[in-house]
């Protein structure tokens, strides 16, 4: 296969251009949020950090059990993320310390109002639904894992090892259960009522109400109300959000709106993408023949210097042999005609 890079990149040109297009047409769309969704509080005051909710989200989507037994407080040794196996983690932030709790808080996707993976997907494998919860088709997913990079919360995960059938595995705010009016299982299952789920502006109002209240225990902001756009799980406490690993200050304005002329280009990448792997490969494929024919050529001169001095050393050798040879044969001769001479005078003498 013979390829010049002048022809390729000619090639690669008028792909970008082509693809180019469809990009600029695509764009990153705007995803508005839902008024009267649903959402849930996360009080982290009122965790204890028990991982009930871990277990009862593990029961709900058939995940493996947890591989760390409740209880063993060795689990929070290490912060952790959401995986293909746990949806949402709890992690301890601060370790009890006189007459300071401990701090914990529950990590999962937080079902943004303007989904940042959504707009990035180019094809539409997320879905914000009127309920709250961001939907994944994994049946549309090309395993780009463009979401997962783009959320700015880290709360995606990638089944890495399954071959054939990839998916983006996050929590799902039990959207099967909501459907059927029932309360996600984190929520029902947590016994110190650290986790609410309701409507997000009754749970907005709730927030605003427990803050006004205790002044002295919650720090006067909900997170979530309006970052990136606002989230469906809002979060207060009396910890700064940015010790529980929260993006204190963030911008209200959505990420997607942020960065729609950067993520605009998402699609072309995708587009140009297989055909710049092909002519990279080409390339490789054309280097790697010459590279081949090159070290055949060398071996072969390399073997042909080495069996001609191989040859040129055996006849110097031979001659030197032979030299060495004829030498002693001449030497062996006059020793023996100077002893058979030697040998004739005293015969004479005797007679």
């Amino acid at each position: 296969m013979t390829i010049s890079r002048r022809g390729f990149l000619g090639g690669l040109a008028a792909g970008t251009l082509a693809a180019g297009t469809a990009a600029a047409s695509a764009g990153v769309k705007k995803l508005p949020g839902w008024p009267d969704s649903y959402g849930l509080l996360h009080d982290t005051n009122l965790c204890v950090g028990c991982r009930r909710c871990e277990e009862a989200c593990k029961r709900v989507n058939g995940l493996p059990e947890p591989a760390v037994p409740l209880g063993d407080e060795s689990v929070f040794d290490k912060m952790r993320r959401t995986s293909k196996d746990d949806y949402t983690v709890v992690n301890r932030y601060r370790r009890a310390d006189g007459g300071r709790p401990a701090v914990y808080r529950k990590h999962q996707c937080m079902h943004c109002q303007d989904p940042c993976c959504a707009s990035v997907c180019f094809v539409q494998a997320f879905e914000k639904t009127p309920q709250g919860p961001v939907l994944y088709h994994p049946e549309r997913c090309v395993g780009c894992r463009y979401c997962v990079m783009a959320c700015p919360y880290y709360a995606l995960a990638y089944e890495y090892e399954q071959v054939w059938t990839p998916r983006v595995v996050r929590c799902t705010m039990c959207y099967p259960r909501i459907k059927k009016g029932q309360q996600p299982g984190c929520a029902e299952a947590c016994p110190m009522g650290a986790i609410t789920f309701g409507r997000r502006s009754d749970l907005l109002k709730l927030a605003r109400q427990r803050i006004r209240k205790q002044p002295d225990r919650y720090i006067d902001h909900i997170y979530g109300e309006h970052e990136f756009g606002g989230t469906s799980w809002l979060t207060i406490g009396g910890t700064p959000f940015g010790e529980l690993g929260l993006h204190e200050g963030a911008v209200p304005t959505p990420l997607p709106e942020i960065g729609s002329s950067y993520l605009s280009v998402v699609p072309l990448v995708i587009t140009i993408y297989p055909g710049l792997l092909a002519g990279l490969y080409a390339f490789s494929r054309r280097r790697e023949q010459l590279s081949r024919k090159e070290t055949r050529e060398a071996v072969a001169a390399a073997l042909e210097r080495a069996r001609q001095e191989a040859e040129n050393k055996l006849q110097a050798a031979a001659e030197k042999a032979k030299k060495e040879k004829e030498k002693a044969v001449a030497q062996a001769v006059k020793k023996a005609v100077e002893e058979a001479k030697k040998q004739a005078g005293q015969t004479g003498q005797e007679a």
